[in-house]
């Protein structure tokens, strides 16, 4: 069964025991967490959509915290003489899902 859902205005698609990394979620390493925001399911062909999201739930367990490759943000404008070079990186938790429920 496949899910793709929603987790910090990002979509991801998702299976029972895959490990991704989602922008940070409050909570220690080994902690159950629910996520809700569920916008579609495959299951074996049979594919249903939410308007927007369905009923139903997704338990995960949160693996760990890390912080993402460093993205630079580079400014200029040309002839003025204007340049300012900054960058960050975006807080991660790596999460591994355990069960996908939904509704029928």
């Amino acid at each position: 069964m496949n899910a793709i859902i929603e987790i910090g205005g990002s979509q991801y698609r998702v299976e029972k025991s895959d490990v991704i990394n989602v922008p940070k979620i409050n909570g220690n390493a080994g902690d159950e967490i629910t996520l809700g925001k569920i916008l579609a399911v495959d299951n074996e062909g049979n594919i249903r959509f939410g308007k927007p999201y369905l009923d139903g739930s997704i338990s995960a367990r949160i693996i760990g915290h890390d912080r993402g490759e460093k993205v630079i943000v580079f400014k200029k404008k040309r002839r003025k003489g204007y340049r300012v070079k900054n960058g960050h990186r975006q807080d991660l938790t790596q999460i591994e899902i355990a069960d996908i429920s939904v509704a029928e």
